[in-house]
């Protein structure tokens, strides 16, 4: 029973049309700045993809924390539409203590799919990578230019 419910649903998911970027902006939090525009945010996607291609991502709250804590350096990239906020409002500060550059994208099940996985993700961490240097050159330094918020 709760197995024909969950194949429902899942053929519900799939066939639902994917929602656009200005339709997405609906769902953000209210914490979700500096905000990626939709031209960076296919980029980071694009980066993201290459990153997991060569196991270059750190994915999932405890496992980003844990590693901006041991000071490895990358571009944090965060869900805009995580609920409730609590789980992940720490990281930016975090990441503004260890000068790592951060940016919001606004949907955590396009972050998902972009590292290559079903579920969806609140965070991930690209590290740098020689394989697909100049997407993430590029990505850091648009990252890098967005304005932080007060």
């Amino acid at each position: 029973m709760a197995r024909e419910k969950q194949a429902e649903a899942a053929a519900e998911a799939e066939g639902t049309p994917e929602r656009s970027y200005r339709e997405q902006l609906d769902f953000l939090n209210p914490i979700a700045q500096p905000l990626a525009s939709r031209k960076l945010t296919r980029k980071l996607y694009k980066c993201i993809r290459k990153a997991a291609k060569h196991k270059q991502i750190r994915r999932g709250v405890k496992e980003v924390q844990k590693f901006i804590n041991k000071g490895e350096k990358g571009i944090t990239v965060l869900a805009g539409d995580t609920l409730p906020i609590d789980v992940y409002c720490h990281i930016p500060i975090m990441c503004e203590d260890r000068s790592l550059p951060y940016a919001y994208v606004p949907s955590k099940s396009d972050l998902g799919a972009a590292a290559g996985s079903k579920r969806p993700t609140c965070v991930i961490m690209i590290k740098p990578h020689e394989e697909y240097q100049e997407t993430y050159d590029e990505c850091l330094e648009e990252v890098g230019a967005l304005p932080l918020p007060l």
